[in-house]
């Protein structure tokens, strides 16, 4: 293998790659990123690959002759990233395949890598299902439900996002036990969604649930991508391919039946909070400082004859702080009590300028929507018991 590069794709490819190295491999191999040059394209593919996730992406270069090699993807990452940007790199392996060197203007450096027929082959989807997805409905998608997935292993479906398509709709849900959020967008398939009778599910959609981590590298993937191209979503039988480009992300699906989150929305309220969203979410800020000294929990009562939301926190042995905001309330005066960081996180989760906070009881579900209600997300929060 003989090629020259650019360090600056080369490492921006290297850091996306390397996402899905394994920090603490199962077998050698898995530290490697895989190197495939083709001199019939003269493209350089990068792939990184830790069993259940696997990133690949590729840049142009001018490739004398092809090959592939595996090399440690903590080493050339760290040696590429600290190369000069204003020379080109080159890369040559040996006859057996397994030493590298790197040249640049600032000298050159030898690696030993792994032969390429060590690393596992990505999952490629054949006969799924295809799905051409709107990159914006996508991004919006994850980021406003990514965030309230669970990090407790034990309850591994947790831990990922819920996506059900059906037509042209996407609908992404994701919750922790304590908190759930559900977003639904109308046209975020480019085409009416054909299923076979083997894969259609829940009333004729396609539902898979997939890791917050392989969802964050998505986002990431989506996030920085310049085009406006559909996204190709693949799902067969526990695997799902998304290609964005000339970049690839592969994980595996989390098995199990997501719970029935709709049952859990109330379908009406008694008590309606209309709020500025900024000035909300900067009143709970000032309030958390208290907060995070003593279990995290914020207060939020309303007064309707003043047309006043109260926010307060009482950390004992250290201090107290109390808020007022003006409010649009309808229904009885209330006090309830949240985790604040639960509570910021839906409020930054949304893009709008005023938001809903609607609940029944103070020991009940409570739900934080835009006003407009434009973006479609809703956001359910378990109130905190609190003694009077």
């Amino acid at each position: 293998m003989k090629l020259v590069c650019s360090q600056t794709e080369l490492n921006a490819a290297l850091q996306l790659v390397s996402r899905a190295v394994a920090p603490r491999p199962t077998h050698p191999v898995l530290a490697n990123v895989l190197l495939t040059a083709d001199a019939g394209t003269d493209r350089l593919s990068l792939t990184g690959f830790d069993l259940n996730l696997g990133i690949q992406t590729s840049l142009s270069a001018t490739v004398e002759t092809s090959g592939a090699v595996t090399l440690p993807a903590r080493l050339f990452g760290e040696i590429v990233s600290r190369l000069s940007s204003d020379s080109p790199i080159t890369l040559v392996t040996d006859e057996a395949g397994e030493q590298v060197e790197l040249t640049s203007l600032s000298g050159s450096y030898q690696m030993r890598g792994m032969p390429a027929d060590d690393f596992p082959e990505l999952p490629l989807v054949e006969n799924g299902t295809a799905l051409k997805l709107d990159p914006a409905a996508l991004v919006k998608a994850l980021r406003s439900t990514l965030f309230a997935s669970s990090s407790d292993e034990a309850k591994q479906l947790l831990t990922g996002v819920h996506l059900r398509f059906d037509q042209t709709s996407l609908e992404a849900a994701s919750t922790d036990g304590h908190r759930l959020a559900v977003l639904s967008i109308n046209d975020a398939l480019q085409a009416p969604l054909a299923l076979s009778d083997l894969q259609a599910s829940e009333e004729a959609g396609l539902a898979v649930t997939l890791p917050a981590r392989s969802l964050r590298e998505v986002e990431r993937l989506m996030a920085g991508w310049k085009g406006t191209d559909a996204v190709s979503l693949f799902c067969e039988s526990g695997q799902v391919v998304v290609l964005a480009a000339d970049q690839m992300v592969t994980s595996r699906t989390l098995e199990g039946t997501y719970p029935n989150y709709r049952q859990l929305i109330p379908d009406s309220f008694n008590r309606i909070l209309d709020l500025d969203r900024r000035a909300f979410v900067a009143s709970l800020e000032r309030i958390a400082v208290l907060a995070d000294q003593h279990n995290n929990v914020v207060r939020i009562g309303s007064d309707p004859e003043k047309g006043l939301v109260q926010i307060s926190a009482d950390a004992q042995d250290v201090g107290s702080g109390s808020e007022s905001l003006s409010a649009e309330i309808e229904g009885d005066p209330v006090q309830i009590a949240f985790n604040v960081r639960y509570v910021l996180d839906g409020l930054k989760a949304m893009d709008s300028e005023r938001v809903r906070l609607q609940c029944n009881a103070p020991t009940t579900p409570a739900i934080l929507s835009p006003s407009d209600d434009a973006s479609g997300l809703t956001y359910l929060v378990m109130p905190v018991q609190i003694r009077s």
